[in-house]
This record gives structure tokens, C-alpha cells and sequence, in this order.
């Protein structure tokens, strides 16, 4: 019997749905402003910011919704922690879109008037339940299965590198921040902020769309690779398995296993230069010789370990079966 997608997207977690529908709409409104609201900070539309929150807060809301129903184990306890994510994500970026809606700045933003001051406790209060609540994704998804063992290990990996990447965040108000700078809000008038996320020099004028830091080392390079590595891991997975209905060597789970394994140890030594590069205060479309050398180790090591997985299936694959495909011994005359 066939499945039914409808169906089955139903079954996923309602709340995070909720959620994902909210920032969708977000997304809507966002690029419309983007269009047609001249206003600016830092030499970037204010519903820049906005849009990027509500795009990956689609995309991982999406995913958390479709993993949670398919645990079996402590099942109600992994729910609850999906709507205290989906809470939180609401009011993390919604206070995001209220601030840029206004004009100004939600992260960092130091000024004293009260609508600030209540919205930073509360845009706060969002930020460490986001990371709490998804450490606590992580640490349960070591004691279950989900799938097979490469869509288990990508899950586990995916989510476990997640939290990482919204760990860095504690470095932009503690390592990385730098003295209280005043900048102007959309209006002109004089905005403190005390925190930053560049490593060595000031936010502002970054590459297009995601207006990382091309100046100095930027801390949301390795938060993005980290938060989005489960979608990589996952679809990593899907396409192996799309192609083992059709290459022979790649049907068995092991090498499934061994290669997304290969993919995670990849992709993770990518977020570890970039967080590296960035805590060193460069660029990353200024690499320096040490982050070329650590990339270049990063291609080979992972060639290699791709090429011995993938030999050692067509090993295997080319091999007799035993013992049935042993030739018979003739009789001695």
C-alpha cells in the first residue's frame, strides 16, 4: 500500500508546524519589504535580517516537525521540548521582525527606552531556550534509532553540530564583544550596542544577503554551517539511498553508514575552520595560508575515506557467496 503524503505531513508536530506557517508568512512580508520599504541599518534593508531568521527558521522548524513523530522513544517528553522550540522560535524572531518593523536593532541593542528594555528580556529568554531546548534534542537522540543507521547517525550528528553553532552565540556578547559603539537606527537617531558579531571588526557592510564580514572574522559563518547540518546530513542520506536502487554496492546499510559517516567528518571539519578562522578575526573570503592548508587536509582526508568506503563495498559485492558459490571439487579418478 502506498503512502500518503498528505497524511503523513499531517502527522507531523503541530505546534513546530504552527511555527514554520508563522515564518513562512514572516518570509512573505519580509521580501515585500525588501521591495518596497526604502529603510535601512548599516547599509542593508531592515527586513534583511528578518527574512534570513524566518527562511531558516522554515527549514529547521520543517525538519525538527518531520523528525519528532517518527522517535519512539519517550515520546511526550520529545514533543514538549518541539513546542517549547516552537515557542521560542516565535518569540525570538517575532521580536526580530517587531524591532526591524521599527526601525532599529534587536540584537546587542542597549538603549533604555522601555519598549527595549522589556523586549531584550524577553528576546533573551527566547535565545537560551532555543539552545536548551535543542541540546536536550540532542542528548535524547543518542539513546534511539530513527531509520536505518546513516539516517540515525545524521540525525544524531545533524542536531548534536546544531547546537554547536548556536553555542557560538555566546560569543557575541562575551568574547567577540567589543566596547558600546553608537550607530544610527533607520530615523537617524543614535542606537548603543554593546555586543557584535564580526571578531575584530565592527558589523556593517558584509558580503550581499548575509552580510557576513568582509573585513574581519565573523562569528555567523560557522552558526549558519552549524545550524542547517542536519538538512545536509539528511539529504546526504536521501540521495545515497535514491541511488543504491540503481548501483548495486551502495544497497547494503554498512556502506550507507560508512559514507554518511564520511559526509559528517567533512562537514564538521568545515564548521571547525570557519569557527577557527572567525575566532582568528579573518575573513572568510580572505583565507590565509593556514585555513587553505586546513581545507586542502579537509578534501583529502575525506577523499580518501570516501575511496576505501567505496572500494571496500565493491569488494564485497564482487565477492563469491560462501559457500555456495565455491566451486565443486571434482572427484579424484
Amino acid at each position: 500500500m502506498r503512502s500518503n503524503p498528505v497524511a503523513e505531513v499531517r502527522s507531523w508536530h503541530r505546534p513546530l508546524m504552527i511555527m514554520v506557517a508563522a515564518m513562512s508568512a514572516l518570509v512573505v512580508v519580509a521580501t515585500a519589504g525588501l521591495l518596497v520599504d526604502g529603510r535601512e541599518l548599516m547599509q542593508q534593508s531592515i527586513w534583511a535580517k528578518p527574512l534570513k531568521f524566518g527562511v531558516s527558521f522554515v527549514i529547521y522548524g520543517a525538519t525538527l516537525a518531520w523528525l519528532l513523530p517518527q522517535l519512539r522513544r519517550a515520546k511526550r517528553m520529545m514533543w514538549t521540548l518541539g513546542t517549547a522550540f516552537a515557542v521560542a522560535g516565535l518569540i525570538d524572531v517575532g521580536f526580530i521582525a517587531v524591532q526591524a518593523a521599527r526601525g532599529t536593532y534587536s540584537h546587542f541593542n542597549h538603549n533604555t527606552d522601555t519598549f527595549n528594555v522589556i523586549g531584550q528580556l524577553v528576546f533573551s529568554s527566547g535565545v537560551v531556550g532555543l539552545f536548551g531546548v535543542s541540546l536536550l534534542m540532542a542528548v535524547m537522540l543518542l539513546f534511539q534509532r530513527v531509520g536505518d543507521t546513516a539516517l540515525t547517525w545524521a540525525l544524531r550528528a545533524g542536531i548534536g553540530l546544531a547546537v554547536l553553532g548556536m553555542g557560538l552565540a555566546s560569543f557575541w556578547v562575551g568574547w567577540a564583544a567589543t566596547a558600546p559603539r553608537t550607530v544610527e537606527d533607520a530615523y537617524g537617531n543614535p542606537v548603543s550596542l554593546v555586543g557584535q558579531h564580526g571578531v575584530g571588526a565592527p558589523d556593517g557592510g558584509g558580503m550581499p544577503i548575509t552580510n557576513w564580514s568582509t573585513a574581519g572574522g565573523d562569528l555567523r559563518v560557522p552558526h549558519f554551517i552549524g545550524l542547517h547540518s542536519v538538512q545536509v546530513f539528511v539529504l546526504a542520506v536521501l540521495v545515497l539511498t535514491a541511488l543504491a536502487a540503481r548501483i548495486g554496492w551502495l544497497r547494503g546499510d554498512r556502506v550507507r553508514a560508512q559514507l554518511t559517516g564520511v559526509v559528517i567528518v567533512g562537514y564538521t571539519a568545515v564548521f571547525l575552520i570557519t569557527a577557527w578562522q572567525a575566532l582568528r578575526g579573518q575573513s572568510l573570503v580572505h583565507p590565509d595560508a593556514a585555513t587553505w592548508i586546513a581545507l586542502a587536509a579537509t578534501v583529502f582526508v575525506t577523499v580518501l575515506l570516501a575511496a576505501v568506503a567505496v572500494a571496500a563495498a565493491r569488494r564485497r559485492e564482487a565477492a563469491p557467496a560462501w559457500p555456495d558459490a565455491r566451486p565443486a571439487r571434482e572427484p579424484v579418478r
